[in-house]
This record gives structure tokens, C-alpha cells and sequence, in this order.
């Protein structure tokens, strides 16, 4: 047994000659308050020094510029010019010769499948992009957008209307730290001839693709495309109960009303459907429970008005909903469908 090994000669040797820009010369500068014991003297050390910006020497970027004594890192997406040159050391023939790069950036994706709303009857979905730098200078985020796929459209969240103007979130800087990570959002929307097709939306996986740009230290600009996000289809089953209308705010023991709206997801066969409503310790249904919703065709909905009293205060969970199909004998059970705030009957609630 060889406790040493001999190494591995490698078949190739390898030469990359960069072209690169010159960087700005960096100093640490050392300071110290008049009162100190060194007095005003290191203050007079970097106004001397010819590498310091004349009135601003506590700066750490100076007027010189120094030349790289070494090659640096080259990062994926990033625009470079170089020589490279492959040479073959062996008498034997190589093939399928590749060049990796380093990753400058660390890009993880969220998905959240929203919930239909008051006034859409289709599903949205928000997109979480968080975006490391990992790389060790900052750099200038010039574009960070996504490319929707093409049953969605997209609108972008990282912007707030202030006095009239749009302004990023990030504020007016928008140079990112090493090992900095910020945080993007997006609301993708299905497309008109795809938002009544719910059978179709459910099982959509691919999003799209986030387009990066950015610039480092003296304008080297790099491009990063992301290949297509896949979410997780929402697992609705067969049937999907979603609310149409619900007050934010009730009294506490006087009845109120909400509107749901169920959706028979599977695109072949019809449902018959009876609902079942169930009273929690805080949530109490009106009406008759077990009642015939009647017949439910493929792709199609119905909605549904339903009253119910709470006789807790607080934030209240809405549960309780059971919906039962006939045919297969499956019953599908709805709880914490929605929220709502109960307050003493004393405290009127704005309608």
C-alpha cells in the first residue's frame, strides 16, 4: 500500500492572459480625534500622501490608479477580454475541452400561490427572488427583471408611488455589498384567455426566467439569466372553495354574511355536491347543513351566500365548511378559509 500516491499529470496546460482595466488605489485611513494623544499627526500623514483625494483623505478610494498584479476571478455572466491558450502536454488526443467559471451571484426563488380575491376569479402568484452577491466588490444592480411564460403577465413590486414619482424600495443607491442579499418581488397574473380555465392554471409549473444585469468596479458589465422557474402546482384536488366577499369587521354575536364561490377543477367529470357546514368553540353557521348543492359540471363554478355569527372577540379563523361528492363518496374538508375581526357590539363597524 502507497502512502504517497504520485500525482495526477494533467493532459492539458492551461494559459489565460486577461485584459483588464486599471483600479482605482485603495488605502486604509487611520484617524483620530484632535483631543487624542497623537494630536492632529495622522491627519497630516494622509494629507501628505500623494495617493489621497486632496480634501476628502479620509476616502478610501484615492486618485491613483495601480495596474492588477494578479488575474482575479472570472464570473459567470460577467463581460471579459482574454487570451486563452489549450495546449496538450500528452501524445494523447482530448476531447470535449470546457472552461467553468465562478458564479458571482447566489439566486434562491419563492413561490406563493395566492388565493382568488374580490374581484378575480383566477389565482395569482408572487415570486420571491433573494439575490447574493458572493462575489468580493460590489456592484451596480442595473436590471433585475422577470420574463414571464406565456399564459402570465407580470407586474413588478419593488416600487412605491411617493408624491406622484416611482421609487425603488431600494432606496437611491442601488449597489449591492459583498455577501449583500436583497430581495425582489413579482406578481404574475394568468392571461385573459387562460384565467377562466382553472383546470388548465392548477397544473401551470413553469413561470419564467429572471433576466440579471449589473455593473462592477469601473463599468464591467455582466448578464445573468436564470433558467425556467418551476413552482409547485397547487394541490386544489378536485374541488376548490374559494371567498368572493367577507366583511373585515363584525360584531360580536350579530350575524354576517360571505360569499364563496366552488370550482369543479377536474376538466371530465361532473360532481354532485352536498355541503356540510360544522360550528368550531368560536364560529357558528346559519342554516341548514347537509343541503344539495346539485350538480356540478367540469371547469365550471357556482357561487354560494352563507351566513354565520361569531361569538368570540378577536381575529377569528372562518371554518367549518365541508363539502361531500356523491358520486365518489370523497369528502373534502375547508378549514381556516378566511379571518375576520369580531368586535363588541358597543363598537360600531363601518359598513
Amino acid at each position: 500500500m502507497e502512502v504517497n500516491p504520485p500525482k495526477q499529470e494533467h493532459l492539458l496546460a492551461l494559459k489565460v492572459m486577461r485584459l483588464t482595466k486599471p483600479t482605482l488605489f485603495t488605502n486604509i485611513p487611520v484617524t483620530c480625534e484632535e483631543k487624542d494623544l497623537p494630536g492632529d499627526l495622522f491627519n497630516q500623514l494622509m494629507r501628505d500622501d500623494p495617493s489621497t483625494v486632496n480634501g476628502a483623505e479620509i476616502l478610501m478610494l484615492g486618485e491613483m490608479l495601480t495596474l492588477p498584479q494578479n488575474f482575479g476571478n472570472i464570473f459567470l455572466g460577467e463581460t471579459f477580454s482574454s487570451y486563452i491558450s489549450v495546449h496538450n502536454d500528452s501524445n494523447q488526443v482530448v476531447k470535449d475541452i470546457l472552461v467553468k467559471v465562478l458564479k458571482p451571484l447566489d439566486v434562491k426563488t419563492k413561490f406563493y400561490n395566492a388565493e382568488s380575491d374580490l374581484n378575480s376569479v383566477t389565482d395569482e402568484v408572487f415570486l420571491e427572488a433573494q439575490i447574493q452577491n458572493i462575489t468580493t466588490s460590489p456592484m451596480f444592480m442595473e436590471k433585475v427583471s422577470l420574463e414571464p411564460s406565456i399564459m402570465y403577465n407580470v407586474a413588478e413590486l419593488n416600487s412605491v408611488n411617493q408624491a406622484g414619482e416611482c421609487v425603488t424600495t431600494f432606496g437611491s443607491r442601488a449597489y449591492l455589498q459583498p455577501m449583500d442579499t436583497r430581495q425582489y418581488l413579482y406578481c404574475l397574473k394568468p392571461k385573459k384567455e387562460f384565467a377562466e380555465k382553472a383546470g388548465i392554471i392548477k397544473g401551470v409549473t413553469v413561470i419564467g426566467k429572471l433576466d440579471i444585469v449589473w455593473k462592477t468596479n469601473l463599468g464591467e458589465r455582466g448578464r445573468l439569466q436564470t433558467s425556467q422557474l418551476q413552482r409547485m402546482a397547487p394541490g386544489y384536488g378536485d374541488v376548490r372553495l374559494s371567498l368572493e366577499a367577507i366583511p373585515d369587521t363584525v360584531n360580536l354575536e350579530e350575524p354576517f354574511h360571505i360569499t364563496c364561490k366552488i370550482t369543479n377543477c377536474s376538466s371530465e367529470r361532473t360532481m354532485d355536491l352536498v355541503l356540510e357546514m360544522c360550528n368550531t368553540s368560536s364560529i357558528h353557521w346559519c342554516g341548514i347543513s347537509g343541503r344539495q348543492l346539485g350538480k356540478l359540471h367540469p371547469s365550471s363554478s357556482l357561487c354560494l351566500a352563507l351566513t354565520l355569527l361569531s361569538s368570540v372577540q378577536g381575529l377569528q379563523s372562518v371554518s367549518g365548511l365541508r363539502l361531500t361528492d356523491t358520486f365518489l363518496k370523497r369528502t373534502y374538508e375547508y378549514d381556516d378559509i378566511a379571518q375576520v375581526c369580531v368586535v363588541s357590539s358597543a363598537v360600531k363597524v363601518e359598513s
